[in-house]
């Protein structure tokens, strides 16, 4: 009976020695929500994007052990691009231990969760979209729009039209339809817009677009009827092959249409070829494997057979995207290890530390594995951004060419927008600005 005992004894200790171990080993990550879309209409984009940051994520845990010796892990979700879906993935996913950032990965999503970020004390990025004004960060603490926003964009893109025309004075007269995926997306850019053709004195044709965007005829007629100068697209998924398609078939030059970046991937004209010849886009990075992370993630990853998709799709536009999300979440932890504890798994408080402490200068870029994909990125308090450049290419049929030198959003045209827009919302939602931000 004694020996009985000891050995009942000596079981449950070793179940709560493995109990208690898993609990550390579970408590020594760090979890990064994945909220996608690998279904719907937008699974063309929504896959390669989120292919990147996973596999990411994977190289980073087979290269380097994870930050600091903390494992990274992640779990999906899917969404299907729809909001309500997307606040249900979240509400499910950011009670897991270890939670650092959330990206929504839809302007649609993004806005629901501004309000429940503050709350849940979790970050949001949202790399190249979301809410335009959220880049002020003495004004929304949680929100971090990366590299740009749709003001941001829509401002390069005027910038680059009238540089085309001669200057900016010679679009006075000219008529600019603003084609645009008629969500919380297209309808972002438009105060930008507006007060760009205020300035310059072009005409701004609005012209939304019912998603997903399957059925633009009637757009396209009135773009026909109209007869605008220029077309500026705001679309998403298959919205943008559509507008290309439609452009083609009434004749209107696709060397006049000028897109956000999300116009400026494989799946926006992998369907049209050279039937989108000279259509223009902007590009927040280079993309291609030729630069040591792709390098890296093909070795590490693919080769050892862990590839979230095809081997193929590295390197393509949107997937290099997932991957630079991806990247500034995680040197946002490492960021804030070095504040709060090397080693260790950081809060969401600590990673919104981090994030408002980035400073990828070219040398940290290099050090990455990103020389030559992304442009320098530093960010502050009051500066959640970090980053408002973005260059043109074009279309030539086969690949994407590069047709301009980088620019830089114009300070003076949006600093007033986002003061503005973000004094009404904090006075709507009764919020005060931070003091602590200088």
């Amino acid at each position: 009976m004694n020996m009985q005992r000891l050995i009942l004894s000596a079981t449950l200790a070793a179940a709560g020695a493995g109990f208690v171990s898993s609990a550390a080993a579970q408590a020594a990550e760090q979890f990064f929500p994945q909220l996608t879309y690998r279904t719907g209409a937008y699974a063309a984009y929504g896959i390669p994007w989120s292919n990147g940051k996973v596999d990411y994520i994977k190289m980073i845990n087979a290269r380097d052990g994870g930050v600091n010796g903390v494992k990274l892990t992640f779990e999906e979700c899917e969404t299907a691009y729809a909001t309500d879906r997307g606040v249900e993935c979240y509400e499910r996913l950011k009670t897991r231990p270890g939670v650092a950032v959330v990206e929504p990965l839809a302007t649609g999503i993004t806005f629901a969760l501004t309000e429940k970020a503050p709350v849940d004390k979790i970050p949001l990025m949202t790399q190249g979209y979301g809410l335009s004004f959220s880049q002020d960060g003495s004004a929304f603490q949680w929100n971090f729009p990366f590299l740009g926003s749709y003001w941001t964009g829509a401002d390069i893109l005027i910038q680059h039209i009238g540089k085309q025309a001669g200057g900016l004075d010679k679009l006075k007269g000219k008529k600019i339809a603003y084609v645009y995926h008629d969500s919380p997306f297209g309808k972002d850019a438009i105060p930008l817009m507006e007060k760009r053709a205020q300035m310059h004195g072009f005409t701004l044709q609005l012209m939304p677009v019912t998603a997903p965007g399957v059925e633009q005829k009637s757009t396209w007629l009135q773009v026909r009827q109209n007869r605008p100068d220029y077309v500026v697209l705001y679309g998403w998924g298959v919205m943008n092959t559509t507008a290309l398609k439609e452009a083609q078939a009434t004749g209107f030059p696709r060397e006049k249409m000028y897109s956000i970046w999300w116009g400026g991937t494989e799946p926006a004209v992998r369907d049209v070829g050279a039937g989108a010849k000279g259509f223009n886009a902007l590009s927040l990075y280079s993309h291609g494997t030729s630069s040591k992370v792709m390098q890296d993630i093909l070795k590490h990853v693919h080769d050892a057979k862990q590839g979230t998709g095809a081997r193929n799709e590295v390197g393509e536009v949107l997937y290099v995207h997932g991957v630079i999300t991806q990247m500034l979440a995680i040197e946002a932890v490492r960021v804030a290890q070095e504040k709060f504890g090397k080693g260790k798994v950081m809060t969401g408080e600590q990673v919104r530390w981090g994030m408002e402490n980035l400073k990828l200068d070219a040398n940290r870029l290099k050090e990455l594995g990103f020389e030559g994909v992304m442009q320098p990125l530093a960010t502050s308090c009051a500066n959640h951004m970090g980053s408002s450049s973005a260059r043109v290419y074009a279309w030539d049929g086969k690949d994407w060419k590069y047709t301009s030198d980088w620019y830089q959003a114009d300070k003076s045209v949006i600093d007033p927008l986002v003061k503005e827009h973000g004094d009404k919302y904090l006075a709507e939602k009764k919020i005060s600005r931070r003091t602590d931000c200088k």
